[in-house]
Formats: structure tokens, C-alpha cells, sequence
């Protein structure tokens, strides 16, 4: 009953969380109020041996009822969670192997994702440090190692899946960094060229940065 009383009033309904509901009132005319989060955020993980053996996994269930493929880890990201902590939890999470995030290679953004809303899908490269898989059962129906080779060349793989293992391949990407004087690791990541990070400025991320408050 108190959003229509609100609205009454001269209020706009703007957004809701778990635990509150934000109406804005405009006190000048006109006024900009930017709006509520406009896209979702989503990585996928690159986890190559050094012999090109590449990570993947098939879900049980299909999207669009089509029959799910053979696809890279990965999942959103977490309220407060960098790029890198995100897609080495979801490794770890859905294979069981720990991985070290190295680089993000490539992403793309997609209108009219769900909800009305966009989504950011980044591919970051990982190293991993094992190979012994232990599968996420309740959402996984399979996850294997297979030759980077025989990925690129199969029929059964989506195209969008071989350009962006090609990216990983081919490209060094960006690495995770920050910048003084402009927030600490706690809060901003940064993605430069490798080669920026020379202690003049930007400045190499601690590998186990602090979580976001």
C-alpha cells in the first residue's frame, strides 16, 4: 500500500533489493536520475594445460530446447566480486579444479539479455593447478579434458565458443592491475597490457586481494 500512496505524491518507483524498495522524487523539474543497473555480469574461464588441453563441461539442461554442448566453465559474478575471484570460484565450483586467473582475453556484450536487461560475458584465461576433476553433479552432467586442437575442429562446438578459446590462444589479453591514487584493490580492478605494469603508476594486483565492503 505504500508504493501508490508514494506515487501519489510525486514519487517514481525506481528499484527493489532483498530487504528494501527505493522511490526517488524529482525536486527539480527535469532532473536526471540515472537508473537502476541496466546490464548483468557473467565470465567464463579459459583453463588450459601446457600441453593444450582445454577444461570443459556440459549443464543437463539445454537453453531454448536446444540439447546443451560442450562449454567452458564459468557463471555471474557475485555482489562485490572482482573478474578474477569470480571465474576461479567457478571453476573450482562446478569442475573441482583450482585454477589461477591469469588474463581476460576477450568479452561481449548482449542487448535484450533477460529482463529487458544486457549482459557482459568476459573469457579470462586460467592456469590450472591440477587436473583432477571433481563435477558439480547437481548441474553438470559431464566435464573433461580435451585437446585445444580437437575442440577447435569439432563439428559439435558452438563457433562462438572456438573464437573465444582462439582469443585465449592467441592474444596475451589484459592483465589484472591497479592504479594509484585511484582506489585500492579492495573496491577497483583495473585490465592494462601487460607491459603498462612497470611500477610507474599501475601496479601489479596482490593475489589475494581483499574483498569489496
Amino acid at each position: 500500500a505504500l508504493i501508490p500512496k508514494a506515487i501519489d505524491r510525486g514519487f517514481d518507483f525506481h528499484h527493489t533489493g532483498d530487504d528494501y524498495i527505493l522511490l526517488t522524487c524529482r525536486l527539480v523539474e527535469g532532473s536526471h536520475i540515472p537508473p537502476f543497473a541496466t546490464h548483468y555480469i557473467g565470465i567464463g574461464g579459459v583453463v588450459l594445460t601446457p600441453e593444450k588441453e582445454l577444461l570443459l563441461v556440459r549443464e543437463k539442461y539445454g537453453v531454448g530446447g536446444r540439447p546443451p554442448t560442450l562449454k567452458l566453465p564459468g557463471g555471474a559474478l557475485q555482489a562485490g566480486e572482482h573478474l578474477g575471484q569470480a571465474v576461479e570460484r567457478e571453476v573450482l565450483e562446478e569442475t573441482g579444479v583450482k585454477a589461477v586467473f591469469e588474463s581476460i582475453t576477450c568479452f561481449r556484450q548482449w542487448h535484450g539479455y533477460r529482463y529487458g536487461k544486457s549482459d557482459i560475458y568476459f573469457v579470462g584465461r586460467l592456469r590450472p593447478l591440477s587436473k583432477e576433476i571433481t563435477m558439480q553433479a547437481d548441474e553438470i552432467q559431464e566435464c573433461l579434458w580435451m585437446p585445444v586442437d580437437e575442440f577447435i575442429a569439432s563439428k559439435d562446438i558452438a563457433n562462438f565458443n572456438k573464437q573465444i578459446v582462439r582469443a585465449a590462444l592467441e592474444s596475451d589479453g589484459v592483465v589484472q592491475s591497479f592504479i594509484e591514487g585511484f582506489g585500492g584493490p579492495e573496491s577497483r580492478e583495473y585490465f592494462m597490457p601487460k607491459h603498462l605494469i612497470d611500477g610507474s603508476g599501475v601496479v601489479p594486483f596482490p593475489l589475494d586481494p581483499p574483498a569489496a565492503s
